[in-house]
């Protein structure tokens, strides 16, 4: 079990195990928001709630300027697994701008891509190909991307993440 981890604002900071969140709580730094009901923690003192949200007792600033670093796992994700030439579920990442001709490791220069079509085109253009993208490349946006193992949410977690965004 997971848990969202908010700061005095309400602002998503981080996702943690329920162990930890149990442990800021009985330290009062934290306070529980919400709890699974139907799976207490049991412990030899007693019953306790497992915590599903948790607010931070003293205020915790989220930095603007965090940036979801460019990994294969998040270009996959940002792409929906779907290749960005064909359209069929993608394994492999591709840049557009071909490394050996400069291109960069950044959200605006890779997409998501079949073995195929990835391997058809080796170090060439889209447009040398004669191919479009379906898509525009560009930096992930949300608190999906900011708060880090929020890609699989708790349901009890969406109204505090949607607040956030």
């Amino acid at each position: 079990m997971r848990t969202l981890v908010l700061n005095a604002g309400y602002e998503p900071l981080a996702i943690v195990s329920f162990r930890r969140a149990l442990v800021l709580v009985m330290n009062e730094k934290a306070s529980i928001v919400a709890c699974d009901e139907g799976d207490p923690v049991w412990a030899t003192s007693g019953r306790y709630d497992r915590p599903a949200v948790i607010v931070l007792s003293r205020y915790v600033r989220v930095p603007r300027t965090r940036h979801a670093p460019v990994t294969r796992r998040g270009v996959l994700r940002r792409d929906g697994n779907r290749c960005g030439y064909c359209g069929k579920t993608a394994s492999t990442i591709d840049h557009v701008m071909p490394r050996s001709r400069g291109g960069k490791n950044s959200w605006e220069n890779l997409v998501a891509c079949c073995l195929r079509c990835n391997n058809l085109k080796s170090d060439r253009t889209p447009q040398e190909m004669g191919w479009e993208l379906r898509l525009t490349p560009a930096p992930p946006r949300g608190t999906g991307w900011t708060v880090r193992g929020s890609e699989r949410n708790e349901p009890s977690w969406e109204p505090y993440l949607a607040m956030a965004a």
